[in-house]
């Protein structure tokens, strides 16, 4: 879920919609779960079924790591992909919810192909979205193979993607969410993994779809905020994935009120929100906020792409067609020569 009320926030005069040549030779931090997700939603059959292979295991994420992964770099974007490791126990509520959700789209998906009604279990099978143990040890041996990055997060994968973008080993981080801005990252690079024609839901209509980046100092100046700190208040009150339900009857203006009036939760907790029942304390939500756990040992190496191990992986363990994986293997050669033409100070600055 992210903090999306805090978007609301956000006016489209501080996001930098760009194309992808405006951010040649920058490594980018994403957010590997985020990405993963998208490409389930977006890469589907007709009625909503993902992509399989012989054996029924979904191979829609695979695809797009592949294929978007490649188109990136052609541009000369350079993806570490950053993956979640334990969530922390606070997060048991917005987890559990999640998959709440995920169950019942999945009950009413298998009824609407049952009952033929294609057109509507394709927004249920979008929801019902999951992704298995298996399935991102699959994703993280092809970005191995692909010889991209991969980097194991002690908890959130965007809390460590911000932590690297905040030590100048990459640029921004990359996500959907705004979290990364919570976390410190100097830079949000949105829409990364999401370009091209999107079909807005339920009408026959699409737009295009560009990446935007949104810096952190532009937010916290736009919004009249003295420092992170009160950017963090703000997303508290509002709601994150660790109290998924914020402050009843506070939408984003008044939040932002009482933060500019009040300068943050000690003052609101002594005053009107000392009746709120959190449930955990939002001193200890900021805090992990501003001293997430993190992995400080990661290493950022672009490695060569293994043709014989790719093929193997997607043709004959996972039915991919073999021209197109051949295609897409000279791609990927011919994208990763253009990163040794470039220099390592480029990459962040």
């Amino acid at each position: 879920m992210g903090v999306t009320e805090l978007g609301k926030l956000i006016p489209d005069s501080i996001r930098k919609v760009v194309d992808f040549n405006q951010l040649s030779n920058r490594v980018i931090a994403l957010d590997a779960y985020n990405a993963l997700y998208q490409f389930l939603a977006s890469i589907r059959q007709p009625d909503g079924t993902p992509l399989m292979d012989s054996k029924g295991r979904i191979t829609s994420h695979l695809s797009g790591l592949l294929y978007r992964t490649i188109n990136l770099l052609e541009n000369r974007i350079w993806p570490v992909y950053v993956f979640d490791g334990k969530p922390p126990e606070e997060k048991a509520i917005e987890i559990a919810r999640r998959k709440r959700v995920r169950e019942e789209a999945l009950d009413k998906w298998v009824r609407m192909i049952e009952e033929g009604r294609r057109d509507e279990a394709r927004k249920y099978a979008q929801r019902a979205l999951f992704l298995t143990d298996d399935m991102v040890e699959d994703a993280k041996k092809l970005l191995k193979l692909m010889g991209i990055p991969v980097v194991q997060a002690m908890a959130d994968g965007e809390a460590q993607a911000a932590v690297i973008a905040r030590e100048n080993k990459a640029w921004a981080a990359g996500s959907q969410d705004y979290d990364s801005l919570l976390f410190g990252a100097p830079r949000l690079v949105r829409n990364l993994t999401v370009t091209g024609r999107r079909k807005l839901p339920n009408r026959d209509e699409y737009v295009e779809v560009k990446p935007e980046i949104i810096e952190l100092n532009d937010v916290l100046k736009t919004l009249k905020l003295k420092d992170r700190v009160q950017l963090i208040d703000l997303a508290v009150i509002l709601g994150t994935d660790l109290n998924p339900d914020g402050v009843p009857g506070i939408g984003p203006q008044k939040a932002l009120k009482l933060v500019q009036e009040f300068g943050g939760l000690e003052k609101l907790l002594q005053g009107p929100l000392k009746n709120v029942q959190f449930p955990t304390d939002p001193l200890k939500i900021r805090d992990y906020f501003l001293n997430p756990p993190h992995n400080p040992n990661y290493k950022i190496e672009f490695g060569q792409p293994d043709e014989r191990g790719i093929i193997d992986f997607l043709v004959r363990e996972h039915d991919f067609n073999e021209e197109r994986v051949r295609n897409a293997i000279e791609r990927l050669k011919k994208a990763m020569s253009k990163r040794r033409e470039s220099t390592l100070d480029s990459f962040f600055g």
